[in-house]
């Protein structure tokens, strides 16, 4: 039975950006076991731990800002939460904040609108900015995606909310992208870089996901790192 309802943020660092999000379920299946947090489980003949990620994080990316909702069978406090689960995580993996959500919110993964990337790329900064303004002029970007057997087309440009670019180093440039993530789509940030005519990234790192009705006040507040008590 849901009783409680929290909203974790945590960071995944180097040490564990090549785990797949399956692999990133269990792990916080276990972590949360092994700190006594009394997580709801489903009913039926193969329960499973009601615990949801907002949106994949694809392999190879680092994170600042993910976002997780945990249903509990009886309250517990945000600041027992961290203090009992952060002793269960290894350094690649830091929890930034805990706060009390309604049980009668939209689920995360219906919520999300948006996620930001920091994205550094072999390319001297004009150059990026020269490619960065072409794209985002355009009405349409076609755009090919293939997977094993499969190929998806479709208009890579509609995926782009804004791109900056700012310097890393004279010879590295670093973009800073809004992707929708939505139910119509999700843009990745490796997919826009090579539709710029960039090559391969040299680092994703997304800073934080957008929800409907998202206040810029407080996701700053968030990614500054303070803890809900």
């Amino acid at each position: 039975m849901k009783a409680h309802r929290l909203r974790v943020t945590f960071t995944r660092g180097e040490d564990l950006k090549y785990i797949t999000h399956l692999d990133l379920m269990r792990f916080w299946e276990r972590a949360l076991r092994r700190a006594d947090v009394p997580v709801a489980y489903s009913e039926g003949f193969s329960p499973h731990a009601q615990i949801s990620l907002a949106a994949p994080l694809p392999v190879g990316t680092t994170s600042d800002g993910e976002l997780m909702d945990v249903f509990l069978e009886r309250p517990m406090t945000p600041a027992a939460v961290i203090r009992a689960v952060g002793a269960q995580l290894p350094p690649a993996i830091e929890i930034r904040s805990v706060e009390e959500v309604g049980l009668a919110l939209p689920s995360l993964q219906a919520d999300v609108r948006f996620a930001e990337y920091d994205v550094d790329v072999a390319a001297a900064p004009a150059e990026a900015q020269t490619a960065v303004e072409r794209f985002l002029a355009a009405e349409q970007v076609p755009w090919e995606h293939r997977r094993e057997a499969e190929t998806r087309s479709y208009d890579i440009r509609a995926m782009v909310e804004d791109i900056t670019v700012s310097e890393a180093t004279p010879s590295t440039a670093r973009l800073k992208m809004r992707l929708r993530n939505d139910n119509n789509g999700s843009g990745r940030a490796d997919q826009v870089v090579a539709a710029l005519g960039l090559g391969i990234p040299s680092r994703v790192h997304r800073t934080r996901l957008l929800l409907a009705g998202t206040s810029p006040a407080r996701e700053a507040w968030r990614a500054r790192g303070r803890f809900a008590t």
